[in-house]
C-alpha cells in the first residue's frame, strides 16, 4: 500500500501524531512535512493522511498552500483521512467556547478541500487535544491516534 502522511506542526505536537500514525499504518509509510510534498505524486497514492494544528479554525498556511496546489481531480483514486490538534472547547470560557463552535477546526476543512480534489474520505476527520498553546498532547491522545490509524487500515 502506497501511503503518505503529511503534516505541519507549530510546536511539534502534530508531527508527533503524524509519525505515530505513519508507524501504525504500515512499514514503508512516508511521513513528510507539508512544505516538502510534491503534488504531482499525490495521485499515485492509495492513502493520503493530512494533519495540521488548528489556527483560527483553519489549517496552517503551509497546509492551505499545499491544498491549493493540488490539481482538480488529482485525487480521484485516493482515499484520504484528516486530523488536527486543538484546544478542548469544553474547557474554555463561554466566549472562546462559543467562538470555537462557530469557526470550527482544521481537520474538517482539510477533508472538504481534499474531497473537492476528488478524494474519498475513509473516516471522519479527527481532532486531538493539546494542553496549553504549545502542548504537550493530552495524556491518551497518542494512543487514541494509533487506534484511529488502525481503524483506517481496517477500512482499506
Amino acid at each position: 500500500m502506497n501511503v503518505l502522511v503529511v503534516y505541519d506542526s507549530a510546536h511539534g505536537n502534530t508531527e508527533i501524531l503524524a509519525r505515530a500514525i505513519g508507524k501504525t499504518i504500515a512499514d514503508g509509510t512516508t511521513v513528510v512535512s507539508a512544505d516538502k510534498v510534491d503534488c504531482s505524486e499525490l495521485g499515485s497514492l492509495d492513502l493520503l493522511i493530512v494533519g495540521s494544528p488548528t489556527q483560527g479554525g483553519r489549517p496552517t498556511r503551509t497546509v492551505t498552500q499545499l491544498l491549493d496546489k493540488i490539481p482538480e481531480n488529482a485525487l480521484r483514486q485516493t482515499t484520504v483521512a484528516t486530523f488536527d490538534t486543538r484546544f478542548a472547547a469544553t474547557e474554555q470560557g463561554f466566549g472562546l467556547r462559543h467562538l470555537m463552535g462557530i469557526i470550527g477546526y482544521a481537520a474538517p476543512r482539510i477533508a472538504k478541500a481534499l474531497q473537492a480534489k476528488g478524494a474519498h474520505l475513509s473516516v471522519p476527520p479527527e481532532g486531538y487535544i493539546v494542553e496549553g498553546k504549545e502542548g504537550p498532547l493530552r495524556p491518551g491522545e497518542l494512543e487514541r491516534a494509533t487506534s484511529w490509524a488502525t481503524a483506517i487500515v481496517q477500512r482499506q
